[in-house]
């Protein structure tokens, strides 16, 4: 399953990627974290592990590719399976930062998590989207 999302955020690219590369600020805009722990290789780099907690599921992330200010790359497994978000950020103007990710599910193991991905594919497109929406509010709100 993959699927795209999008956000125009009003702020400039430098200040969206900052906002973007701070795990202290993951608790502002997606609901349910508990932490993010970083667990080997050089934080923040490729190849880089960490463990991140929310309420519900515990995810590791492994980065795949740091080029900011233009892209990042992750892949997130958990119990329900793996999935990759590939993360574009573009320059529209002075003061505008698209940040597009595509995100692809590569596995899901969890029966529960088969069955919604059949019945319910626009749920987590929809999810993707929340906290984008969330992370634009609160870089706008916060600069």
């Amino acid at each position: 399953m993959k699927f795209k999302c999008q956000v125009d955020i009003a702020r400039d690219r430098a200040t969206v990627i900052e906002f973007f590369d701070n795990p202290d600020n993951m608790q502002y805009w997606q609901d349910d974290f508990i932490s993010f722990d970083h667990q080997d290789g050089e934080p923040g780099m490729p190849g880089a592990t960490s463990i991140i907690k929310y309420k519900r599921v515990e995810l590791l992330e492994t980065i795949l590719e740091r080029n900011l200010p233009d892209a990042f790359h992750g892949s997130y497994e958990g119990s329900w399976g793996k999935n990759t978000m590939y993360n574009y950020f573009e320059e529209l103007g002075p003061n505008q930062t698209r940040w597009r990710a595509e995100v692809e599910y590569v596995r899901k193991t969890a029966l529960m998590m088969k069955l919604m991905a059949t019945l319910f594919p626009s749920m987590f497109r929809k999810q993707t989207q929340k906290w984008m929406d969330q992370f634009k509010y609160f870089v706008e709100s916060k600069t």
